[in-house]
């Protein structure tokens, strides 16, 4: 089933993510890829992720498509103006690509190449509006195509924005503009998570919820302090803690040191089975964990 019949029918709907590569050796993500075979509705692929230089979101989704696999391609606002952005999309159709998710793009001072130039031509929004236009048959001038895609179109929030209301009103803005699917920032907080998806109920769209994986105390420390709109709960802060201190103890001691991994899948798989009556699916983001991703869904029991 690819990825909008499945939006449509009444499964608890799960994506995916990996990253292409910095070079072009793509057998590694290929290989990440296949975690998910049989396990996802879809597959996204980052379109050069927090600015870092990478191959192409679009041939890699190629790549997944000739693979047998549901790629979800990625496009940022970033890098291009609206003449490529339109373009690429109907490059992505004519290449197999049914799925895309929209967003505006992190700055490019935050990555590897500070001195590159942003583009940001559109934002998240108006890229929504852009690629329904070319669903409906024409480009941003009104101008009718020969030949039109039909793209399964997604978005992206974070319930834990603040403040909350903004979050909710770009939303809407989203959906009005022709997002069929919504995927969330990391959830650990299932308290604040109710209450978002409790205020955005008038909002007839799944909702994703967004499952990053823990590998370490240091980095759910990093993440409350540097992740906008991402809150880890000081109870799984000591978890991790007490799986790396284990593991720490068991390499002293010449033992294997598999704490923290498994510490790791039993949050992930206890956060999804608290998600699962708030929303219609997961999207799993394993950061090259993508090994641990099968056993964390049994855990789950999805």
């Amino acid at each position: 089933m690819s990825l909008r019949p499945a939006l449509q029918s009444d499964k608890f709907v799960i994506t995916g993510e990996i990253g292409p590569p910095k070079g072009t050796n793509v057998e590694p993500a290929l290989h990440e890829a296949e975690y998910f075979r049989g396990r996802v509705d879809g597959i996204n692929v980052t379109d050069i992720q927090a600015a870092a230089m990478r191959l192409g979101s679009m041939v890699t989704c190629h790549l997944l498509k000739d693979a047998g696999l549901e790629p979800v391609l990625q496009m940022v606002c970033r890098d291009r103006n609206r003449l490529a952005l339109q373009s690429d999309l109907l490059s992505a159709w004519v290449l197999g690509i049914e799925n895309v998710l929209c967003l505006t793009g992190d700055y490019p001072t935050l990555g590897d190449h500070p001195g590159a130039k942003p583009v940001f031509d559109l934002d998240s929004v108006q890229l929504l509006k852009a690629a329904k236009g070319l669903n409906e048959g024409h480009d941003m001038m009104g101008n009718e195509l020969d030949g039109k895609p039909d793209f399964c179109l997604g978005a992206v929030v974070t319930p834990g924005g603040n403040p909350v209301e903004m979050q909710i009103m770009k939303l809407e803005k989203k959906v009005e503009a022709g997002a069929e699917f919504i995927q969330t920032q990391a959830i650990y907080d299932i308290d604040q998570f109710a209450e978002f998806m409790n205020k955005i109920s008038h909002l007839k769209v799944p909702i994703l919820a967004g499952i990053v994986l823990l590998k370490s105390a240091g980095m759910a420390k990093y993440m409350n302090s540097n992740v906008a709109g991402v809150s880890v709960p000081e109870e799984l802060v000591k978890r991790m803690s007490a799986a790396g201190a284990a593991d720490k103890e068991a390499k002293e001691a010449g033992l294997k040191a598999d704490n923290k991994v498994k510490t790791s899948i039993e949050i992930a798989a206890e956060l999804i089975q608290k998600l699962k009556p708030l929303c219609r699916g997961i999207h799993m983001m394993p950061l090259g964990w993508d090994k641990h991703v099968p056993p964390i869904l049994d855990a789950a029991g999805l």
